[in-house]
């Protein structure tokens, strides 16, 4: 039975986020975000390393090329001029490569398989020689 003039002083349920929910989920977002610039910036150095196979790749074809229709010549004295020709089409020149500090590095086309200069030695930061980053891999 219902008493006349009695009111439901009843609560509708309440929604949203308390402040410690939204500070929790908002630290979590923070922190992937960081998550996933840490990746980021790891592809962009993959990406590097695999513009600079591609460039040594070029060349190495050219070399391949140029010594198909030239046997007797030896690699160590070839110019710049005599493997362009053999490069893919619309590259004019050797191509250089950026190193993983923003540096411009040349390709050392008098070696075969041709190498990134790096003062004394070949550059190639992965470490290993045939692992198709900074150098022409299996071949």
């Amino acid at each position: 039975m219902k008493m006349i003039g009695a009111r439901n002083y009843h609560r509708p349920p309440q929604s949203g986020m308390t402040v410690i929910e939204m500070s929790l989920t908002l630290a979590l977002m923070i922190s992937f975000a960081g998550a996933v610039a840490y990746s980021l910036h790891g592809v962009g150095e993959w990406r590097k390393a695999r513009e600079a196979s591609t460039d040594l790749r070029s060349v190495y074809v050219a070399q391949k090329a140029y010594m198909a229709d030239n046997p007797t010549a030896d690699i160590s004295t070839v110019l710049a001029a005599d493997l362009v020709p053999y490069l893919p089409s619309g590259i004019t020149a050797i191509p250089s490569v950026t190193a993983l500090d923003g540096s411009s590095k040349s390709i050392i086309f008098t070696v075969m398989p041709p190498v990134v200069e790096n003062a004394t030695t070949p550059y190639d930061p992965s470490g290993a020689s045939d692992d198709g980053l900074w150098d022409v891999g299996d071949l």
